[in-house]
C-alpha cells in the first residue's frame, strides 16, 4: 500500500487567524499535490508566550480542529492536526498540548495530550518550566485509518525512545511528530532522533515543524522531514515555510522487519529492574 504523504512546515506566531489562514492555504496546496495525509506541525494555531494561552486555548473539537475536520472532508484526505493549545476542563489556567488525527470523511479517529514536558534550569541561570501552564496527558495513543495504524506523539516526546517501543508494540507503522524544536537544540539533534526513531522501530516517522523566529525572541529550526523504515530522509524541508511531499510504501516496513527482526528478537523478561 502507498500513501501520498506531505509535511507542512510553518512560521506561526501569536496571532491565531493569521495562522489559521495560512494553515488552510498549506492544506489546499497539499492536495492540489494530491496529498493524502497531510500532517501539520505542534502549536501551529498559536506560537507565543504562555501568557496568551488563555485567549489562544480552545476546546477539542473546537474551532479551529473543525476547520482541519471541513478540509479533510472536502478533499478526502487524512488530516493529522499538529497540535493546539487545548483548554483544560478543570483546572483554571492549565492546557493541554493535544493533537487530533482526522479520517477522510473528517472525522476525529483519535486525540493525543502531549506525556512529557520540557522543565529545565540552563546554566545562565533562565528557567523554562512547561508544567507552569501545559499538564501532561497520561495515555498512549494509536490510531487506524485505512487500514494504516498511527502513532501519536509531540515534540519532546522524540527524546523518550520508550514511548516510541511501546507504539510499535501496539503496532503503529507511522510514527507522528510535530514540533516546534528549537534552533540551538535542533540543529544537532532532531534529524538524528527522528532517524534513530525510524530505524528502531522499523516504521515511517513523519515530523512536520516550525521554521523561524517567534515571540518573545524564540527560534524553531525547520528542517520538516519524512523518514522511512531504513532510516533514510525521503522529503525534507528547505528553511522556510513549505509544503513538501513523497510516497511511502507500507510494505517496506514487513520488508525491513525480515532483514533485521528486533521487535521479535526482543527478551522482556530479561529487562525487569
Amino acid at each position: 500500500m502507498h500513501l501520498k504523504t506531505a509535511v507542512i512546515q510553518l512560521n506561526s506566531r501569536d496571532n491565531p487567524a493569521e495562522n489559521l489562514s495560512q494553515v488552510e492555504l498549506f492544506l489546499d496546496r497539499a492536495a492540489d499535490m494530491g496529498a493524502e495525509f497531510v500532517a501539520l506541525p505542534e502549536f501551529w494555531s498559536y506560537l507565543g508566550p504562555y501568557s496568551g494561552f488563555d485567549e489562544a486555548a480552545q476546546t477539542v473539537p473546537g474551532p479551529c480542529i473543525e476547520r482541519l475536520q471541513e478540509k479533510a472532508r472536502r478533499y478526502h484526505m487524512i488530516v493529522h492536526g499538529g497540535s493546539i493549545v487545548e483548554r483544560h476542563p478543570d483546572l483554571p489556567g492549565k492546557f493541554y498540548n493535544t493533537t487530533a488525527l482526522i479520517n477522510r470523511d473528517g472525522e476525529i479517529a483519535a486525540c493525543y495530550r502531549k506525556i512529557h514536558l520540557f522543565d529545565v534550569n540552563l546554566a545562565n541561570g533562565e528557567k523554562h518550566y512547561e508544567s507552569d501552564r501545559i499538564a501532561p496527558g497520561n495515555e498512549v495513543v494509536t490510531a487506524e485509518i485505512d487500514g494504516i495504524t498511527f502513532g501519536l506523539s509531540i515534540c519532546y516526546d522524540l527524546r523518550f525512545p520508550e514511548l516510541y517501543r511501546l507504539l510499535a508494540l501496539r503496532g503503529a507503522q507511522v510514527m507522528l511528530v510535530p514540533a516546534g524544536f528549537t534552533l540551538h537544540t535542533g540543529r544537532d539533534h532532531w534529524e538524528v532522533l527522528l532517524r534513530a526513531r525510524a530505524i528502531e522501530n522499523l516504521c515511517y516517522v513523519v515530523a512536520p515543524a516550525h521554521v523561524g523566529s517567534y515571540p518573545p525572541n524564540r527560534q524553531c529550526f525547520g528542517r520538516s522531514m519524512i523518514v522511512d523504515p531504513w532510516g533514510l530522509v525521503l522529503a525534507q524541508a528547505q528553511d522556510m515555510p513549505a509544503v513538501v511531499m513523497t510516497e511511502i510504501d507500507l510494505e517496506q516496513i514487513e520488508r525491513a522487519r525480515e532483514q533485521i527482526p528486533c521487535l521479535e528478537n526482543r527478551r522482556p523478561s530479561v529487562y525487569k529492574w
